[in-house]
């Protein structure tokens, strides 16, 4: 990891994967800037959220650009800014540092890339670019389908399983953020406010959380099979 900092600008960034070199793809503010990547056509793709994240090629990699944004009643005050308590404490640091370490550990977590942070006084705003998981679906979309089969959902319950003894605790953990490759094996994603904690009543609360997205998408009846692979 490295770090640059240049007026307002603060990017903790994979030395591997970006660099201050002439080539691109270039270390700066305009790595988290969509318009610049439209302006080099590299935007091959959207997702949908809170904050529209965008897909780009990158010599032989997809990557993913996700600013982060507020929800619920405080987002009418302030969409995109923060109250600034220091740069470790940034959303998009924190995101980056716990990525790494899951992934350090063979833990199956998109690669983080880099994240940014732009300082305004009192406040900043974020972002976040991390590998895209080639070929990955959602969960949520395999069950639409019905090509979540029992052996699947017990994958999907022993991953959550191993973070879960890692000492994950995944504050939205939803259909969405558990992806599929096309070998079949699960991956986490969106480490947003999440964090590294000692055994607790959190883990029930992460399954609660799941089954109420589960059964947002009428399929309440896969968390049975699910707790089947996390219990084994």
């Amino acid at each position: 990891m490295a770090t640059y900092r240049k007026g307002r600008d603060s990017i903790l960034y994979d030395a591997d994967s970006v660099c201050d070199a002439d080539s691109p793809p270039q270390i700066g503010p305009a790595l988290f800037d969509p318009d610049a990547w439209y302006r080099r056509g590299l935007v091959i793709g959207e997702a949908p959220g809170r904050g529209t994240s965008l897909f780009l090629a990158v010599d032989s990699e997809e990557w993913v650009l996700r600013p982060y944004r507020r929800g619920g009643l405080i987002a009418r005050l302030s969409e995109r800014r923060y109250v600034w308590t220091g740069l470790e404490r940034t959303r998009a640091f924190r995101e980056f540092h716990l990525t790494a370490s899951l992934s350090a550990q063979g833990l199956r977590v998109p690669r983080p890339v880099a994240a940014g942070i732009t300082r305004h006084g009192f406040c900043y705003e974020a972002a976040i670019i991390t590998v895209r998981i080639p070929g990955a679906r959602a969960l949520a979309d395999l069950l639409v389908e019905e090509d979540a089969d029992e052996s699947l959902l017990r994958r999907v319950g022993a991953t959550i399983r191993r973070f879960h003894e890692a000492g994950l605790d995944h504050v939205d953990l939803n259909a969405r953020n558990l992806l599929i490759d096309p070998q079949g094996k699960v991956w986490l994603i969106d480490l947003d406010r999440c964090r590294l904690r000692p055994k607790g009543d959190w883990q029930a609360r992460n399954l609660k959380r799941l089954e109420r997205s589960l059964a947002k998408h009428e399929a309440a009846g896969a968390l049975e099979d699910i707790k089947k692979g996390y219990n084994l």
